[in-house]
């Protein structure tokens, strides 16, 4: 499903060429994920994962996605290694588009997340963001809240039933912005730390992948993106927030980084933020992408649901107890 550009042994004769790595003896397509191309290289005693980055990724964008993650790996933090080529650099032209090769993360995503899951991904989460506290990379985010307008007028709102989600979207973005907190504590998030995004092994985090939304952004808002995408529990049709997941997401987290007050005052905002910004990206992706296109939309009715979960919430203690 997400291989879109398809390569053949001749690129692969080009890759042992160009990276200081093992010889690649063999490949093959990734079908999970939806915005790049994804193949898994063998060589005789490792693996690797060759990235071809379809249009969304901006090219000019490449460079501080690879420095992030070999940064993040001298930190100890496990995420994919870029590989470097014989002359340096991490980026090569494969079929006229960019691509790199990253180190093989062992192990792989869960289908839901235990309360000891969520305190270890808060710590892992904390630990990263004492890392980048100290790297010296700036990219301004693009899908935060402050970003969002041009997205909001490309969705098209095309039959009745939206009119009154069209309503409803635009009075709580509005609102939204109006609120947002100033000052908080920032530097390099993750910025879509999804359950598919979090690697376990033998039920222990082994690390976290696809780091292609990351930038600069405020700490918390990472955490309201967390309990957005990580604890919540589907009941039938139903979207329930777990406040166990939650607590113990923020215990794990504070494990290492404390959380200041002026954050916890912050959170039910940047919650309601977070999940304005993925019910957007589903609604146009709902109303943009083509019926033919080989992609399965999710759907945007669980962020709506999950907002209004968060605007009948107000404090800090709301979501732990």
């Amino acid at each position: 499903m997400a291989v879109y550009t398809k390569i053949s042994k001749k690129d692969i004769s080009y890759i042992n060429r160009k990276f200081d790595i093992e010889k690649i003896l063999e490949f093959k397509g990734i079908k999970q994920g939806i915005e790049n191309t994804n193949y898994l290289l063998k060589s005789k005693n490792k693996k690797f994962i060759l990235t071809i980055f379809e249009k969304r990724v901006a090219k000019k964008e490449l460079p501080f996605f690879m420095n992030l993650m070999d940064k993040l790996n001298k930190s100890k933090i496990n995420c994919p290694k870029p590989q470097t080529k014989k002359d340096g650099g991490y980026l090569i032209n494969l079929k006229n588009k960019a691509a790199c090769i990253v180190s093989f993360l062992k192990g792989k995503d869960k289908k839901s997340l235990n309360f000891k899951n969520c305190y270890d991904i808060g710590k892992m989460i904390a630990e990263m963001h004492q890392s980048t506290k100290k790297i010296n990379l700036t990219r301004k985010n693009s899908m935060g809240v402050k970003s969002l307008n041009p997205l909001l007028k490309s969705i098209r709102f095309k039959s009745k039933k939206f009119t009154n989600v069209e309503k409803f979207l635009k009075n709580n973005f509005k609102d939204i912005k109006t609120k947002w907190p100033k000052n908080l504590p920032s530097g390099v998030i993750h910025g879509d730390l999804f359950i598919d995004n979090i690697f376990f092994k033998n039920n222990k985090l082994s690390g976290i992948i696809d780091f292609y939304f990351a930038a600069n952004d405020y700490f918390m808002y990472e955490i309201a993106i967390c309990i957005n995408a990580l604890c919540f529990d589907k009941k039938r049709s139903k979207f329930v927030m777990n406040k166990n997941k939650v607590k113990n997401l923020v215990k794990g987290y504070e494990k290492i980084r404390k959380i200041s007050v002026k954050e916890k005052k912050s959170l039910n905002i940047l919650c309601r933020g977070a999940a304005i910004r993925y019910f957007m990206t589903r609604l146009y992706d709902y109303s943009n992408t083509p019926k033919t296109a080989l992609i399965k939309i999710k759907d945007p009715r669980e962020y709506y649901q999950k907002l209004v979960i968060h605007n009948n919430l107000r404090t800090y203690k709301d979501y732990l107890n």
